[in-house]
């Protein structure tokens, strides 16, 4: 008798039963080649191997301890449920151009079409028998193949939904010849104590009870590949009643083997980066501290839309968490968390999974492929390209390798790129050669290396200065430059005087210092200056809108908000202000009252009598018609309240009628100062008297 009688579930744990669900399935056929009988100590003997067996894929394969974590996690604690794109899906771009289009019309910094239709790991690994996981380095391809084996050993408990023992083989191992597949499998279980492993093996692939996890296709060196493919695809052709799952990097695939449905992984999305968070930091403490939930939040911010990026790969958010749980905030010098996110795909990720680097790379060390990278980078970002061909990038290995004495010169350029692509992950294929970063992020880091080790910050300021898209470049720069970042905030601040070189705003410029000098409010001057330039913003907003003149679109509003933020001024929201406005009605007045209010207490303005203001104000709010009035009607009212702040505050309608060439230099202007401030919050080392200087003679016509 070979079933499952109760007296043998009592001998092994819970978690292990299924293992003997499955081998005494069929009809016992597998336990049966003990013989038609089985002694007690037999029995014993398996049920105790099965034990073991569970016991050992879970420490070996269950258990995660990456990127110098001090202690490891459980990898079901942590573990997100990913998605899978067809592996085609991303290659139906004609050319380069197309490809950057795509992106731009995308407004997104992520390069992942958002069009594929995306598919549940665990349905897809249920679904197919045969199936090749592909990804980046660190998209997470192990850790699903794992999961999935962990899953299998629950039996009907578990998310993997085929009565199968699940074999882990990491392909690393196949590092000599004589590759046999079989072997590793029978080693397998005969650690584990079973009896007559090399049977058992035979016995259960005929019948097709194993879930074989090959991981790593791309980590077997390359002399013994073609020889592990083939004995792969023997492999499966001979067993084909057993379920495959393979993984290897996207850009070492070359070969589809002929029985895989191959799915590319799919960057994780916000929910998915928020599950992961909350998982990490899932202990009692973290939840009662909240620590996941502020550490979403914070990454959330504007400032930290890059590092954000990073968090869309499995492995890079692993280190964003790791860098959050150490000082529960992330750095403000960003310059220090991306150059770490760039040596761990450069070197540690390689070094943590012991995988032999290709004989290409022993000349070629990190700091050269540094410096190649950064000169791949800034020349795509000088130029507007995320994209580039094959060639291109070729020739500018080769290029780069014969003008360095110190580079190795018997380097092949097309052999470099591969191995960048396959073991860093860092320049990744998007469509038939073509490529770009694997992030934008590092295209920008790289640019900001190269500016500085090239001396290049002058060019860097004179043309590029109010160019949104080398925001990040800048305060990149001002955290790499370890000397003080004193000249680049100087060369700024000379070059943002270049756009107030109009009398109109020159005037609105020294009107916002005439109304706050000397006033009693506790703020730095300059912060005084940007309310009170944003107030003057808000009302010539508001006198385009009720006039129904062209409305500049300079974000001057915006940028001037941002700069009193900065100064530790929090203003109300300076839109809604406008909007209550122009609005005006006997529903909304009350809000351009209250915004009024909440200001004159700041004590920012001098000479400005708000008192008479408001009380201007409460007599129009008693005369406010309703909303159901006629635009004529509604209209007459906001001008009588938009006259009344004119002569508040001092202006007239000629000094905040600026045309859209006005409008937009006043811009760009508030915007340097405001990028000014935030270089040098994100600079490693400013000058106290350099910044005092500056800040002095910010929002002053000089």
């Amino acid at each position: 008798m070979t079933g499952m009688e109760p007296w043998a579930i009592s001998v092994v744990s819970g978690v292990a039963v299924p293992i003997f669900q499955i081998l005494c399935g069929s009809g016992g056929k597998i336990l049966g080649m003990f013989g038609k009988s089985l002694d007690e100590n037999t029995r014993e003997i398996i049920f105790a191997a099965s034990k073991q067996y569970v016991q050992n894929y879970e420490e070996r394969h269950g258990i995660l301890k990456v990127l110098g974590m001090r202690d490891p996690v459980r990898l079901e604690s942590i573990y997100t449920a990913v998605q899978f794109l067809d592996n085609d899906a991303i290659r139906n771009f004609e050319s380069i151009e197309n490809l950057e289009e795509v992106y731009r019309q995308a407004k997104s910094r992520g390069f992942q079409s958002h069009d594929g239709k995306k598919q549940a790991g665990i349905k897809v690994a249920n679904d197919k028998q045969y199936l090749m996981v592909l990804g980046g380095p660190g998209a997470g391809k192990s850790t699903f193949v794992r999961k999935i084996g962990l899953e299998a050993l629950k039996g009907k408990k578990g998310g993997f939904k085929h009565a199968c023992i699940p074999v882990f083989i990491e392909l690393k191992r196949f590092a000599s010849g004589n590759i046999d597949i079989k072997a590793f499998i029978a080693e397998e279980f005969r650690i584990c104590g079973f009896p007559s492993p090399d049977k058992f093996t035979v016995k259960a692939l005929e019948e097709g009870k194993l879930l074989i996890l090959l991981d790593g296709l791309d980590e077997v060196p390359t002399k013994n590949l073609t020889e592990a493919i083939s004995e792969i695809q023997n492999f499966v052709d001979k067993y084909d009643k057993n379920r495959f799952i393979s993984s290897c990097r996207t850009a070492a695939y070359r070969s589809s083997f002929r029985r895989f449905s191959d799915v590319g992984m799919a960057d994780f999305d916000d929910d998915q980066i928020q599950q992961f968070i909350d998982n990490w930091f899932h202990c009692e403490a973290d939840k009662q501290a909240k620590t996941g939930e502020k550490c979403w939040e914070l990454l959330q911010k504007p400032e930290h839309e890059a590092a954000k990026e990073l968090a869309h790969t499995p492995l890079l958010l692993t280190f964003i968490c790791l860098v959050y749980d150490r000082s529960q905030n992330f750095p403000d010098n960003r310059s220090v968390l991306y150059r770490k996110a760039l040596r761990i795909l450069l070197e540690e990720w390689a070094s943590e999974k012991r995988i032999l680097r290709d004989e290409i790379y022993q000349g070629l060390h990190t700091e050269l492929e540094e410096l190649l990278l950064s000169e791949i980078a800034y020349t795509g970002f000088e130029s507007d390209r995320l994209f580039f061909s094959q060639r291109d990038i070729v020739g500018q290995i080769k290029t780069f390798l014969a003008s360095n004495l110190n580079a190795p010169q018997h380097l092949d350029g097309e052999s470099v790129l591969n191995a960048i692509a396959i073991q860093q992950g860092i320049l990744v294929e998007r469509a038939e050669d073509v490529f770009s970063f694997s992030h934008l992020t590092l295209q920008e880091y790289l640019t900001a290396q190269y500016i500085d080790d090239h001396r290049q910050i002058e060019k860097l300021v004179t043309e590029h200065l109010t160019d949104k898209r080398w925001k990040e470049v800048f305060l990149l720069v001002a955290g790499l430059m370890r000397g003080g970042a004193d000249g680049l905030l100087l060369l700024m601040e000379k070059e943002a005087q270049k756009y107030i070189n109009t009398p109109k705003s020159q005037a609105l410029l020294n009107w916002a210092e005439q109304v706050t000098v000397g006033s009693s409010g506790d703020f730095k001057p300059v912060g005084k200056r940007a309310v009170a330039i944003a107030m003057g913003d808000i009302i010539a907003y508001a006198n385009a809108i009720i006039y129904d003149y062209p409305i500049p679109n300079s974000n001057a509003m915006a940028y001037a908000n941002g700069i009193a933020i900065d100064n530790a001024i929090a203003i109300d929201n300076v839109f809604a202000y406008a909007i209550a406005i122009v609005e005006a009605t006997n529903g909304t007045i009350g809000d351009a009252i209250q915004y009024t209010y909440n200001l004159e207490k700041l004590k920012i303005f001098n000479n400005i009598k708000f008192t008479v203001l408001i009380a201007q104000m409460e007599v129009l709010k008693a005369k406010a018609p309703d909303e159901h009035k006629s635009q004529e009607v509604l209209g007459g009212f906001a001008k009588h309240l938009q006259q009344a702040l004119l002569n508040a505050f001092n202006l007239t309608t000629k000094m905040i009628d600026l045309s859209e060439e006005e409008a937009k230099a006043l811009g760009d202007y508030l915007y340097a100062n405001h990028l000014i401030i935030q270089c040098k919050q994100a600079a490693v080392r400013v000058s106290p008297q350099t910044w005092e200087a500056i800040e002095a003679r910010m929002l002053l016509v000089l």
